[in-house]
């Protein structure tokens, strides 16, 4: 079953203007997780809201929002007083302005959303504001508000499609000077360097998220297949601590390590017979019974 639209609403260009539906690009549906038990018993652990002086359990219509501005002092605020502030949802995401992708910060990213067209009768506005987007190599930026608050929004060309991207504000963003200016300046020996991109160049590729593999995840299913099957779970190995070497004999080995996985690589043999068919060896396993 396709998941529900997170968001409803138009999608302007100047005076072009077409309905559209955006949809979460991901999903931690699939991840294991876990919940707490009561180890004695079996059973579920229920949180209950209690006030943290008293210790007694508080209602839901007892319980507001609250702004800590000295140790033990909060500003009450209602919701009546919160739903007065915010914005009005337009249900329009308006594109403002055009930025070429590749400026896109990515400490910037925030959420990716599928966007797509609401019916046939906007699809031809959908699809012009998408090739032009696309024709043109720019990121489209513009707002869209979620729950009482603005975000911004960047679009771009995505095969039939768009893809949206919500963006932080700067003010969510940390200075990275505030971590960067106490490392010190290194004078890096050349023939160090030239080790170093040598590696690089041996290792470079392209973006293939399909070969990403989580190998916690991995091993907490196979970790939950044994303990189903009843087998032993035996403890893992202490891992060794790793040796401190010479960091140019690192760089070297670190060289010789990759030129041999190339050599085997190009060396390993490989299979150029077409596959067998399925149908004909069935058919044969069935005569031959």
């Amino acid at each position: 079953m396709a998941p529900r639209a997170n968001w409803k609403g138009f999608l302007r260009l100047s005076l072009v203007t077409c309905p559209i539906a955006l949809f979460p690009a991901t999903s931690e549906s699939e991840k294991i997780s876990f919940n707490q038990i009561n180890r004695k018993t079996g059973h579920r652990i229920r949180y209950l809201k209690v006030d943290a002086e008293t210790g007694e359990e508080v209602s839901n219509e007892d319980i507001i929002k609250g702004y800590k501005v000295d140790a033990d002092r909060y500003l009450e605020v209602t919701k009546d007083e919160l739903e007065n502030i915010a914005l009005e949802s337009t249900r329009t995401i308006e594109i403002e302005r055009f930025i070429p992708a590749g400026q896109v910060d990515l400490r910037y990213l925030e959420k990716p959303y599928y966007i797509l067209p609401r019916d046939a009768i906007g699809q031809e506005a959908f699809a012009v504001i998408r090739e032009a987007i696309r024709q043109e190599g720019m990121v489209a930026i513009g707002k869209v508000v979620f729950t009482s608050r603005e975000h911004i929004i960047a679009l771009e060309a995505r095969g039939k499609g768009m893809m949206g991207m919500t963006l932080r504000y700067p003010y969510e963003v940390r200075k990275e000077d505030e971590y960067f200016d106490d490392i010190e300046d290194e004078k890096i020996p050349k023939d160090m360097l030239e080790l170093a991109t040598h590696i690089v160049a041996s290792k470079a590729g392209h973006f293939e998220p399909e070969r990403f593999e989580d190998q916690y995840e991995d091993a907490l299913k196979e970790l939950l297949k044994k303990k189903q099957s009843g087998e032993r779970i035996e403890a893992p190995r202490e891992r060794e601590p790793s040796k401190v070497v010479n960091l140019m004999d690192a760089l070297r080995r670190s060289v010789e390590t990759e030129r041999a996985g190339g050599e085997r690589r190009k060396s390993a043999p490989r299979d150029h017979r077409a596959p067998k068919k399925a149908g004909r060896s069935n058919a044969r396993a069935k005569k031959a019974g």
